[in-house]
Order: structure tokens, then C-alpha cells, then sequence
């Protein structure tokens, strides 16, 4: 066990009490109340029935834990629980689990971003259990006349082993209410751990398979109106007016209207990006009369002039951006991004003396690689339900970042967030783009004004070309090699629209005495925000592709150049920092060389290789691959990676596989072109994804086994498979590919 303060823990416990019919209630930030079937509540005792924002242990024994961030396919509502049951000393076969709704007050950090729910939960949850644990011990300690030292716990039972008694959780409920929380807990070591560490199905899984309402788009509510909003056509543009009299006598239409998502004078936070800020809202009984409606209803729009917009970053000092004027077209964005990828830009880290390591360099290795814009495409269309009332609001639907969100909510009705109630939905996908809320906004600003609830649900065309898109990027990386095959300088210069991909202080950054990192941005109106991995799933690509085609300048294995350079950055870094562990970086490149058998290959497969560091954790993969038709056909993905200790392996594993298919899908064929301001992609038939038939015929996932605290794990294995692809591609073409989508390129060799 390990002893550790609850000081951080009881700032998070609300007053323990005793349920009237029995059990114990532990108010803790992580967990939330109950709210549970009628079959459920059937089979419950009644003093459940008032539960709201506690671990709760009935005198049947059974646990109800509420998992307060939203789930959107990264398994945290079984992983969080989990953390809880394991310190509880829990059978997990007793634990039900519920999605918490949102509540500040409760709950801290209640949204999906960065992969960090359980790294940043993991102290907390665990506290949370043997706290609740503690008491139950001592609970008993009391009623035996026991000393405290000798009392265990095993799967829901008290014990105490001199004296051969015991007794369940339950029944002590009631008693380990009485006790006070505890000033310290001991927590298990990890080679204790019985749950954690062990696969558990899906907690949802079963309603997910059997159709039961779990995403914001089954939201039903009796009396509830269905709308939908239209949009300028092109970026650059704002309504004009609307010519909405034939529509509004359509059957079913109830009202047609304009409406402004945020006020003219209401400072935007980091997650406040809105697209479109004036829109036109269609509102009926139905959507097919809706969808009716919206195709005959004549609006005009008209261009806007360049103007600045204050925004207050999720981190750092307040910005004033500049929202430029004009049609933009992606012929336009590839002459710019050329233009300032040809000019010396911001330094923004320097080693040692490039340019004379330059000079004197035996060979010099140059190359660009590009990436357009792409959309999130969530299987889900965008959607929310809102029922605003004078003095309040409830709301209900996929979020990712939803407290925030309230704040932005409770500003534009004029309601205080206290009034505010919003239930978290299951997400039909998420990847970034549900931290934008914008379509929340409206849904409640049309609810206020037809007092009424209403459910607000976009079209694909709606969310593709009015969305929050990744960044298009440019990159440019120059190498030296000394005549011993040394890589001696890295020069970087990269940019984007309106976004650098740059991280500076990330590999090979401390492993090149002479390193230089530029960075530049071009303004644009057209809105982007947090794709999968942001930054990193452009970075990544270029950098572990380039890294290939210097280790093959150099005569060396791109394993082994890899490694070569994660020695030196182990042992004798160059520079002031260095965002990365070396050694941990390195130790998933050799168990990737181990696993997939490097260097001893069917001579058919072709394979490439890629390792990249995010969110906290290391990730390495070979793909496999053939040529079949002229076209990739990947065999096998192979895949490690270190994110500390793994909560549910099963779980773990699927969301690696998830990244990987993902990461191929968007490599080969992820693609949004802008022709005037108007997006040419407006659904599947344009905009390609990848097939079921296309995805890798197998992937091994291997975890790396340490006792680090849990790491990200939702978007760690998305970027490097960009490369790793890449670098398989070249060696069955013979063809390096520069610029996604990958297949433009391959097109180019038929």
C-alpha cells in the first residue's frame, strides 16, 4: 500500500451522509448522480432514488459510479469507474455505471480534449475509492472492537482474519457514513490491482448494439419543434436578407427566422469559433417538412470587409485576430503557403550554427510536404436539444467541451449558469469537432424564441461546408550529413492557414547539434479549430517521412538512424529542453523492430515505418503492405506504444486500431478544396473516406509495460501512421509522396 494526503482529494468530498433506508453516500468531483432504467430502479432499493452527484454504495452492496466526462467512443465511462472500483476493492460485477450530467460543481475538467481524462483523473479516482474503502474499515473496526491495522477488504467484504469475521460492504454502508473522511488513504500498489489492468466490455455496449437512445440525436421530448438554420454558401459572405413568405406557409413550418449565434459585443473564449455568426432558422414539426423547407427557402448573402475579432486562448494572453475580407480558392493557398515557405520567417528555436553546418555539409537532403484543409465528418451529424424557459434552460446533446460551452450559453440568453442544465449525450464521433458548440448556441437561441423545446439538427451538407476544418500546412525540412553519413544540421520552416504546425522542441530537436525551427501563418476566414491530434497529425508526417528519406541518404536503417539519434538525445542532449523522454521514445522503436520482426520480411510486403511523441505518450508502427491494381493493399499494422498503465486493455486496444484506420483513411484520401470561399466537398460523394475493404487486414497493438501514471491514448497512434504509410508507399512504388491526400499523388503514377 501507499500512503499518500487527501488534502488535494477533500476540497473534492461533499458532506458524507447516511441514506435513510441505509447505505453510504461519498460525494466526490468525479462522480455524479444516478439515473438509471426502470427496470434498474425496480431492482433498487428506494433510498437510490434521490442520489445526485455521489458514489453511492447500497445496503445490497451494489455501487452506482458516475462517469462525469462525456463518452465519445474512448471507453472513458468504463475506464474512470474502473479506477474507483479497483481502490473501492470492488466486484466489478456489482458497479452500475451512468453518465454524469454536467456540473461544475461537482466535477472538474468535465470535456473531451487532449487525451486527458484519465491522466488527469487518475490521482483523484483512485482517492476517491479508498477513501470511501477507509471508511468502510473503520466502520468496522468500531463495531468489532478491532484495531483499525488489522481490518481487510476483498471484493465487497469486510474482513478480519483473527477473529474470522466478516461481513459486505452493505451492511456497513450505514455505519461508514457516520465516519469522518480520512486525512490520509493508502492506496494499492500496482501489483495489486485485480480490475485495473483487466478487459471489461464496453459499458454501453449493449445499448449501443441493441439501438437503445444513447447520442443527442434520439433526444425526444413531447411537444418538441425540429429545426434547421442555412448558411452563407461561400467564406467571406454574411446575410443579406431572406425572402421567407412562400416558406412559411409550407405544411408543417411553424416559423422562419433570422438569428444571431453570439451578440456583437461578447469577448469569444478559446472554443467560442462560430463559422457563420447570422443565419437563417427554419423551425417545424418534422424534419422531412423542415428539409422541405430549407431546399425552397431564397436567401441572399454579400460579401463582408476585413475585420478583428478578440479571443481569449484556452491558454496564454489574450488575441486580437484579423478576419480577412475575400473568396478564398485552394489554388490561391498553395501559391501563398509557397510564397512564405520560400521567406526567412520567425525563429522560434536555435541550436548551435545551421547555416555553417550547412556550408560545410557533404550532402543536403530538402523537402516539402503539404496538407490541405479536411472536415471532421463525424458519423453523427451536428445536432442539440433545448428547452428555454424564461429563467432557464435544459439542454441535451454531444459535447465536447461542455462546461464551456454553458458559459458561452448562459451569456447569450441571459440566463446564470446556475439555470442552466445540460445532459451529456453519448458522441456520435467527435475528433475536435464538437468542441465548437456553435450549434448548441442556436438550438437554444430558437428555443427562446419559440418557447418551445426544439431539437436542431444539421444536414451533412450543413456541417461540411460550414464546419471547423484542420488547417491547411506547409512544411519544408533541410538536413546535412558530414561525410561520415552524420546528420550534423536540421533547418525547419513551417506554416499554415492560419496555423503553424511547429512544435518546436520536439525530436529531432535535441538530438542535431545544429537546429533551426522557423514558423510562419497566413490569416484566412475560413474557420478552423482541434482535428485529431492537432498539429501533430501534420507533424508527424512530414518529419518521420523525411527522417526516412535522410536515414536512406545516410546508407542506414530507419530503425536504427532513429535510434541512433534518440542515443544522443539520451545521453548528451543538445539545448535547453526537450519535449520528450528519449529513452521511453526509443523503447517503443525497438519493441517495434522486435514485434513485427523487422528486417525479415516476406519479400511481397513492402513496409514502412514511423514513431512520433503527443499528449504524453510515445507510439511506434511498421505497416505492411502490398500493391494490388495500383493500389495500397495494407496487410498488417503493427503497433506500440507507451501511454504508463493501461486501465482496460481490450478498450486500449481498440481505440489504437480506431486511430490507425482513421490515420489511413485521412492520409490516403482526406481532402477540402475552397473554390470563390465555397467548399467543393459537400458530402460522401465528393469527399472520399476510406472503406471497410480498404482498412489494414490486421493490426497488433502492443502496450508497453511500466508503472508510469496512465498517459493520452485517444490521438497518440493517429499521426504516425500518416508516415509510416508514406514511407511503405515508397518502397512499393519507388516514389516518395509529398503532399496528402496520398492517392492524388499515386494517381499521378498510373
Amino acid at each position: 500500500m501507499t500512503l499518500v494526503k487527501t488534502a488535494i482529494g477533500r476540497r473534492s468530498f461533499i458532506k458524507s451522509s447516511a441514506l435513510a433506508g441505509g447505505g453510504l453516500m461519498l460525494g466526490f468531483n468525479w462522480l455524479a448522480s444516478c439515473k438509471m432504467t426502470a427496470e434498474e430502479v425496480n431492482s433498487l432499493p428506494k433510498e437510490w432514488f434521490e442520489l445526485n452527484g455521489y458514489l453511492k454504495i447500497a445496503d445490497n452492496g451494489q455501487v452506482t459510479i458516475m462517469s462525469p466526462n462525456p463518452e465519445g467512443g474512448q471507453n472513458v465511462k468504463t475506464a474512470m469507474p474502473m479506477i474507483v472500483a479497483e481502490e473501492l476493492d470492488v466486484d466489478w460485477a456489482d458497479v452500475i455505471v451512468e453518465q454524469a450530467p454536467l456540473n461544475t460543481d461537482l466535477y472538474n475538467r468535465q470535456f473531451i480534449g487532449g487525451s486527458q481524462a484519465i491522466r488527469t483523473s487518475w490521482e483523484g479516482l483512485r482517492m476517491a475509492g479508498a477513501s470511501a474503502r477507509h471508511m468502510l474499515k473503520a466502520a468496522a473496526a468500531t463495531a468489532w472492537s478491532v484495531p483499525f491495522e488489522e481490518i481487510t477488504t476483498e471484493s465487497g467484504q469486510v474482513l478480519h482474519k483473527p477473529t474470522e469475521k466478516s461481513t459486505s460492504y452493505g451492511e456497513l454502508a450505514s455505519a461508514a457514513a457516520q465516519v469522518s473522511i480520512p486525512e490520509e488513504v493508502e492506496l494499492k500498489e500496482i501489483d495489486d490491482f485485480k480490475i485495473i489492468g483487466t478487459s471489461k466490455k464496453n459499458v454501453d455496449g449493449l445499448k449501443i448494439m441493441t439501438g437503445k437512445p444513447l447520442f443527442g440525436i434520439d433526444t425526444f421530448s413531447e411537444g418538441m419543434l425540429t429545426a434547421m438554420i442555412v448558411h452563407p454558401p461561400a467564406f467571406g459572405m454574411k446575410f443579406k436578407s431572406v425572402d421567407d413568405a412562400s416558406v412559411k406557409s409550407m405544411p408543417g413550418i411553424q416559423d422562419v427566422f433570422t438569428i444571431k449565434v453570439l451578440d456583437d459585443d461578447y469577448e469569444r473564449q478559446h472554443f467560442d469559433t462560430c463559422t457563420f455568426l447570422e443565419v437563417v432558422a427554419i423551425v417545424g414539426n418534422s424534419t422531412w417538412e423542415v428539409m422541405n423547407a430549407k431546399k425552397a427557402i431564397s436567401v441572399a448573402w454579400e460579401p463582408f470587409e476585413t475585420y478583428t475579432e478578440a479571443r481569449q486562448p484556452y491558454r496564454g494572453p489574450k488575441q486580437t485576430l484579423t478576419i480577412p475580407s475575400g473568396l478564398e480558392s485552394s489554388s490561391d493557398h498553395k501559391a501563398q503557403m509557397e510564397a512564405m515557405g520560400s521567406k526567412k520567417a520567425e525563429v522560434v528555436r536555435k541550436d548551435g550554427n545551421s547555416e555553417a553546418a550547412f556550408r560545410n555539409a557533404a550532402k543536403v537532403v530538402e523537402r516539402t510536404y503539404t496538407a490541405p484543409f479536411l472536415a471532421h465528418n463525424c458519423m453523427e451529424p451536428m445536432n442539440f436539444f433545448a428547452d428555454v424557459k424564461s429563467d432557464s434552460a435544459k439542454l441535451s446533446g454531444p459535447l465536447q467541451k461542455a462546461e464551456l460551452t454553458e458559459q458561452a450559453i448562459s451569456a447569450r440568453l441571459g440566463i446564470p449558469v446556475e439555470q442552466i442544465d445540460i445532459e451529456l449525450t453519448r458522441l456520435g464521433g467527435g475528433y475536435g469537432r464538437r468542441s465548437y458548440a456553435h450549434w448548441a448556441l442556436k438550438a437554444a437561441v430558437i428555443s427562446q424564441k419559440m418557447k418551445a423545446p426544439v431539437k436542431l439538427v444539421y444536414t451533412r451538407e450543413d456541417d461540411m461546408t460550414g464546419g471547423i476544418y484542420r488547417p491547411a500546412y506547409q512544411i519544408t525540412y533541410k538536413a546535412a550529413l558530414d561525410s561520415k553519413n552524420n546528420l550534423t544540421a536540421v533547418h525547419i520552416n513551417a506554416g499554415g492557414i492560419p496555423e503553424s504546425p511547429l512544435y518546436p522542441d520536439r525530436f529531432p530537436a535535441g538530438a542535431v547539434d545544429n537546429y533551426l525551427a522557423e514558423s510562419w501563418t497566413i490569416s484566412t476566414n475560413i474557420t478552423i479549430g482541434s482535428f485529431r491530434a492537432p498539429r501533430s497529425n501534420f507533424m508527424a508526417s512530414a518529419e518521420q517521412s523525411f527522417l526516412d528519406e535522410v536515414a536512406e541518404a545516410a546508407g542506414k536503417d530507419p530503425i536504427d538512424f532513429r535510434l541512433e539519434l534518440l542515443n544522443r538525445a539520451a545521453k548528451n542532449p543538445v539545448g535547453e529542453k526537450k519535449d520528450y523522454d528519449a529513452d521511453r521514445y526509443a523503447g517503443v522503436l525497438k519493441l517495434v523492430k522486435e514485434k513485427s520482426n523487422w528486417g525479415n520480411t516476406n519479400s511481397d510486403l513492402k513496409r514502412g515505418v514511423a514513431a512520433y511523441f503527443c499528449h504524453n505518450s510515445y507510439a511506434a508502427q511498421v505497416v505492411d503492405m502490398t500493391m494490388e491494381n495500383n493500389q495500397p493493399n495494407i496487410q498488417k499494422v503493427t503497433c506500440v506504444i507507451d501511454c504508463g498503465i493501461v486501465i482496460n486493455p481490450d478498450a486500449a486496444a481498440n481505440l489504437c486500431e480506431g486511430g490507425i484506420v482513421d490515420g489511413i483513411g485521412n492520409a490516403l484520401y482526406g481532402e477540402l478544396t475552397f473554390k470563390d470561399g465555397i467548399p467543393q466537398q459537400s458530402n460522401f460523394d465528393n469527399y472520399r473516406m476510406i472503406r471497410m475493404s480498404e482498412s489494414p487486414k490486421e493490426i497488433d497493438v502492443y502496450f508497453v509495460e511500466n508503472d508510469v501514471d496512465p498517459t493520452g491514448l485517444g490521438e497518440p497512434t493517429f499521426p504516425p501512421i500518416f508516415a509510416a504509410l508514406a514511407n511503405a508507399m515508397y518502397n512499393a512504388t519507388g516514389k516518395r509522396f509529398y503532399n496528402q491526400p496520398f492517392i492524388s499523388e499515386m494517381t499521378a503514377l498510373l
